[in-house]
């Protein structure tokens, strides 16, 4: 079976946010208050050689986010998706210390901070409660991929520079877009 990736093509990226306004209205019944699965990062704002990527979880091949949890409530799918468990967390936190893009988010409850349980990206693949069920969009948010489409932050990309999918065809895409280019600076086209 495929194993399914996020790139972000940093020469298309215009900064736009549309990635995070598609996710947060795919899983609005999901998403807490201050939880954001997906966020645009950039560099040299304003300066020459700015550059803009659109992160979320990157579904890691070797997830730190796995080998740290106490709790063991992360999963992989067949198709290389990470997922994880809300049932099963225990909001300690160091699914957040250990994964390089910040992914795992804690809704904050109370003025001291103590954290609920943890949510990320699920690659718009619900989680472990059965398709299309109510329990499964009311904890996890929209299940494309059982669908057959792609996560909707990929699919409402203007520029199509966030690319969503099997990982040799993300891939596939990219080279013949650095290809294109001819150079490292080139514009994008």
């Amino acid at each position: 079976m495929a194993t399914m990736k996020f790139l972000c093509d940093s020469k298309r990226c215009i900064e736009c946010n549309g990635c995070v306004t598609a996710c947060k209205n795919e899983n609005e019944h999901a998403l807490e208050w201050g939880i954001q699965r997906r966020r645009v990062v950039t560099i040299h704002d304003g300066e020459r050689g700015e550059a803009s990527i659109s992160v979320a979880c990157m579904h890691c091949s070797d997830a730190p986010c796995m080998a740290v949890c106490p709790a063991d409530c992360f999963y992989r799918t067949e198709d290389g998706v990470i997922l994880h468990n809300k049932d099963k967390c225990i909001g300690c936190g160091y699914c957040l210390y250990a994964c390089p893009f910040g992914a795992p988010q804690f809704k904050k409850n109370g003025a001291f901070g103590s954290r609920g349980k943890m949510d990320k990206c699920t690659f718009c693949s619900g989680g472990p409660e059965e398709n299309h069920s109510e329990a499964e969009r009311a904890k996890y948010g929209s299940n494309r991929i059982a669908e057959g489409k792609l996560p909707m932050c990929a699919e409402l990309c203007a520029t199509k520079a966030l690319l969503a999918g099997d990982a040799e065809v993300v891939s596939s895409i990219f080279r013949e877009r650095v290809a294109y280019r001819g150079a490292d600076n080139a514009a994008w086209k």
